[in-house]
């Protein structure tokens, strides 16, 4: 299996998350106060430098109020 960090479906990931803070209006630190971590994870997310795993993806999307299946519709 390929790595995915590099993939399509990554950079759609990532602009989904990206897009979905901005339309509420959300900086990076009023989104990482709401998963109580520093402002720096939410960058690395969103840059493509950390990766979350399957737990801290539905977490990310709560603190979002956003449906984690919309985005996995989006990329299959």
């Amino acid at each position: 299996m390929k790595k995915t960090i590099y993939s399509d479906k990554q950079e759609k990931l990532l602009a989904w998350l990206k897009e979905q803070r901005l339309a509420q209006g959300l900086t990076m630190r009023e989104l990482a106060d709401r998963l109580d971590c520093p402002h720096s994870f939410v960058g690395k997310v969103e840059q493509g430098e950390r990766r979350l795993d399957v737990i801290e993806f539905i977490k990310y999307c709560e603190a979002l109020k956003a449906n984690p299946a919309n985005v996995i519709k989006l990329i299959m």
